[in-house]
């Protein structure tokens, strides 16, 4: 296949008009004695960014990646490639340990041929807050267990990648410490003050799960988890940009605080996701979802959001006045890295998977590219 025309995103993080050339599943470089009959693409007008990764969402399509079932993340795959999410890294909630092996058996087991890449798992709970729980279940929160952790690590093929935990419960600095280097340890569902993150920083937290949400605020006299991440040089941190969780002058700040490097857009999508307004489910509690936003029936707590991370990096540009690069950035390069596939993900370089992603001036999907083939 090739690629004419397009305004390709670079590794620079600029747009040049330039040629794609496809082998099979791969991006590669020109060769003049590519056939002649290869498939053309032209995409004059258009943009060509690499196919989103979104390492924190739970669900969409009326199914949950804690459904535990294949039916469900086939389902789910298929739908974020459509939207051009085409490599995922789906979160858990907080339950059962019985479930949560459930889950983690799953999605070892778990090979598609269709749909986006399933990369990795993100462990949200059960090791968190019960003041900042949010839309967590209280019943199955549990202090941090290392022994736990391996278990659901081993029974998922080493699939999780990133572990969320609040770092002022008990053992939580020693669970921090033992895991460094191992996974991505995130600070999470919390009420920690600004030494306690920082002291979790410096013992080998790296992330932040949906900055701002689920933790204290930012205050001049109290910086809490926030400060504590932007003083830590290497800890990158999730936003929503769904125009529910974060108003739009808070997420162009935070790329200016952070820089461009340490932002990652999520989506933090639930079932709801693509579909009407009505009575869900997130984590076993009722989810009543109306117009974009989406809260628990017993107590109102926002319950994640129903907008994909396509149309959530879309929203950050058109609505928030975000540059399309720092967005693309966000939404495809810093969270690949961020798991450790950018080797093979998120960017528009050779040797790397072809997952592309056309797009019109207004940010509307003309065509995603899916291991090398046009996605119908």
């Amino acid at each position: 296949m090739i690629i004419k025309n397009a305004r390709v995103f670079n590794e620079n993080q600029t747009f040049e008009e330039k040629a794609i050339f496809i082998d099979n599943d791969l991006i590669v470089s020109y060769n003049k004695n590519h056939p002649s009959n290869d498939m053309i693409i032209d995409a004059a007008g258009l943009y060509a960014i690499p196919g989103l990764t979104d390492i924190h969402f739970h669900g969409c399509a009326g199914y949950d990646f804690c459904d535990g079932t294949l039916e469900a993340l086939d389902t789910i795959a298929k739908y974020e490639a459509q939207n051009g999410v085409t490599t995922i890294c789906p979160a858990t909630m907080t339950l059962p340990e019985e479930r949560l092996s459930d889950i983690c058996k799953n999605a070892a087991i778990y090979n598609n041929s269709e749909g986006a890449i399933l990369c990795g798992i993100n462990m949200e709970g059960p090791f968190l807050s019960l003041k900042k729980k949010g839309a967590q279940n209280a019943a199955f929160l549990h202090k941090p267990d290392m022994e736990m952790f391996d278990r659901l690590d081993k029974l998922s093929g080493n699939k999780i990648k990133l572990v969320a935990i609040a770092p002022e419960m008990e053992g939580a600095m020693d669970f921090i410490s033992e895991l460094k280097g191992k996974k991505v340890i995130s600070i999470a569902h919390t009420t920690a003050d600004y030494d306690t993150a920082q002291e979790a920083f410096q013992k080998g937290a790296s992330h932040v799960t949906h900055l701002y949400n689920a933790m204290p605020p930012f205050q001049h006299r109290d910086p809490g988890v926030i400060g504590a991440a932007f003083d830590a040089p290497d800890c990158k941190v999730e936003i929503i940009c769904d125009g529910v969780h974060i108003h739009p002058s808070v997420v162009r700040a935070t790329l200016k605080m952070f820089g461009e490097d340490r932002v990652i857009f999520i989506s933090d999508s639930m079932m709801a996701t693509g579909l009407p307004d009505g009575k869900y489910a997130l984590g076993g509690q009722e989810v009543i979802v109306k117009g974009r936003k989406a809260e628990l029936v017993i107590d109102g707590a926002i319950a994640g959001s129903v907008t994909n991370l396509m149309d959530c990096m879309k929203n950050a540009v058109i609505n928030m006045g975000i540059p399309l690069e720092k967005a693309v950035k966000a939404a495809a390069v810093n969270s690949a890295k961020a798991i450790g596939i950018y080797d093979k993900f998120g960017s528009i370089s050779v040797g790397k998977i072809a997952n592309i992603v056309l797009l019109d001036k207004d940010l509307n999907i003309k065509f995603v590219i899916l291991r090398g083939k046009i996605l119908n």
